[in-house]
């Protein structure tokens, strides 16, 4: 089934056949709201850079296993969902970051027409109406599996280009394993998960360069049964980045890595004592 509200996408598997597991996706969306477009230049809002494109299209299978999946609809240049709505940084080091309420690009490009900052008025406006539908989303459809099960597995889905060296010089791993140095989860899900990717065709990493952003931080909670893992996938995995484009045949070949993860995830999840 398969509902949508103004921020986010719902697809829940068969009432016969649910697992206590949601896969969120916050940056894919590419949508702008009517009272936002004209500030920004054009050319973001016909092709939004830094989006994590597909990621919802590659995930679909997920809710034939029993999956919900949730997805963004609006663009991360809106507001992003996966940073702090405190505005505190990710990360402490040299990269460059984005802010909640974005004016550049990771590249530095800047995004609106005129160049100011936006106003704490303007971000609290667009975090009542875009951010914090989306995670009472989140929150609600764990506290479905919570309630029925006693535990839930949130895994926030992301990709990124092969290089980013606004990030780092390197190119990335095939795929980023984060728990926020094994803050957001239960270990024995970050070594199934692990020991998975390690035995897939995947060059896997782990907590380095990402460990997770704020979703994966703000509702990993293991000591309330509510687990989280964030997994970043380099995007010529599974579409072509040249053009923009899904590719059927990638996405299918890495679908089998994320269904045996996924599996795993699942029986692990599912033979932890549930904190009382």
């Amino acid at each position: 089934m398969t509902t949508e509200n103004k921020v986010a996408q719902v697809k829940r598997p068969s009432p016969n056949n649910i697992l206590p597991i949601i896969v969120s996706v916050p940056h894919c969306g590419t949508l702008f709201p009517e009272e936002l477009k004209s500030s920004f230049h054009s050319e973001f809002l016909s092709q939004p850079k830094d989006t994590d494109w597909f990621v919802h299209d590659l995930y679909d299978f997920v809710v034939d296993m029993g999956i919900t999946l949730v997805s963004a609809r609006y663009s991360r240049y809106v507001i992003d969902l996966n940073r702090s709505f405190e505005q505190i940084n990710l990360y402490s080091d040299e990269r460059r970051q984005t802010d909640l309420c974005p004016i550049y690009t990771f590249a530095g490009e800047p995004l609106y027409k005129l160049d100011k900052d936006i106003s704490q008025i303007e971000i609290k406006r667009r975090l009542a109406a875009y951010y914090w539908p989306y995670h009472e989303v989140l929150d609600r459809e764990m506290k479905v599996h919570l309630n029925s099960q006693g535990r839930v597995l949130l895994f926030d889905a992301h990709s990124i280009a092969r290089c980013v060296p606004e990030i780092r010089n390197e190119p990335f791993p095939d795929v980023i394993l984060g728990d926020n140095y094994g803050k957001t989860c239960a270990p024995e899900l970050t070594e199934k998960a692990q020991h998975i990717l390690t035995l897939s065709p995947l060059d896997n990493a782990h907590n380095e360069p990402f460990r997770g952003g704020q979703i994966t931080r703000y509702w990993g909670r293991p000591q309330e049964n509510r687990h989280a893992l964030q997994l970043e996938m380099s995007q010529d995995l599974y579409m072509d980045t040249n053009t923009v484009k899904f590719n059927p045949a990638k996405a299918d070949r890495v679908r089998d890595t994320l269904t045996r993860l996924l599996e795993g995830l699942h029986e692990t999840l599912m033979r932890l004592e549930t904190v009382t």
